[in-house]
């Protein structure tokens, strides 16, 4: 499920993700190495896994990563709870393809986050030695550092506030809209809040202006396929697709609803 409609090797992710090629990805928020395996051979460019909001702990970032690997068809990717280079570290040491970061608002931490991601002399990573990434990547560390990708969210005022210069972050391989949090930090009660709509609409149009000037991927988290594939002809170069958690009560409530309706005629 590409933009050419052709499968890539999940080692290309990185490069396809600096190339603004159009991406399409998953999100896991389970701790549910069987599922997730499930929806890794579906054929989704990349499968995010929640390591902030969802169930999914340190523990099970390995579990999930070896689910993705498995079916040879998507880059495991995963979102890390915060800004914080040691969990940087050791997401990446799982064999994660690339991170997203969370909560970042100034080009500093930006810059914080990236250097995570690379080893000396690039950055601040320490060597992994020979465990998964390793395995997984090559053994040297400006070969791995190339096929990791860094992505940091947009999800608060001062992030919009310094968007340029975040976008201009060196060794940045891309920002991601949280919806969500963006919406609260626009004055939002609730993710959905008509009232400021237009002012979202804006927000991200100011996104991938600045994701683009800088000539960097940008994505963005949708509820469905069908916001998916209309954000990325607004701009957007990646979007991922709801979760695995929302559909499975998206669809157990649509099989219940159906079966009920039977029953009562």
């Amino acid at each position: 499920m590409t933009g050419t409609g052709t499968h890539r090797p999940p080692a290309e992710f990185a490069a396809r993700l600096r190339s603004r090629e159009r991406l399409v990805g998953y999100w896991i928020a389970c701790d549910n190495p069987v599922g997730t395996e499930r929806i890794a051979g579906l054929g989704y460019d990349y499968v995010g896994v929640d390591g902030q909001h969802g169930v999914l702990h340190q523990p099970g970032w390995q579990s999930a990563m070896l689910a993705v690997d498995s079916r040879g068809r998507s880059a495991g990717v995963i979102r890390v709870p915060a800004p914080d280079p040691i969990a940087i570290g050791t997401a990446l040491d799982t064999g994660a393809r690339g991170v997203i970061v969370p909560m970042v608002s100034t080009a500093r931490e930006a810059l914080d986050a990236a250097r995570a991601c690379r080893h000396w002399p690039a950055g601040t990573r320490s060597i992994a030695g020979p465990v998964r990434a390793e395995l997984r990547l090559g053994g040297v560390p400006a070969e791995i550092d190339d096929q990791i990708a860094c992505i940091v969210m947009v999800e608060t005022a001062g992030a919009l506030e310094n968007l340029d210069a975040i976008c201009a972050t060196p060794g940045l391989d891309a920002v991601y809209v949280g919806p969500a949090d963006l919406s609260l930090a626009l004055g939002a009660t609730h993710f959905g809040d008509p009232g400021v709509t237009e002012d979202l609409e804006a927000a991200l149009k100011k996104v991938t202006a600045a994701a683009e000037r800088a000539g960097i991927a940008c994505g963005i988290h949708c509820l469905d396929g069908a916001s998916a594939a209309r954000r990325l002809t607004e701009g957007f170069t990646f979007a991922t697709v709801s979760s695995d958690i929302t559909h499975l009560q998206e669809i157990a409530a649509g099989h219940l609803a159906a079966a009920s309706v039977r029953t009562a005629a």
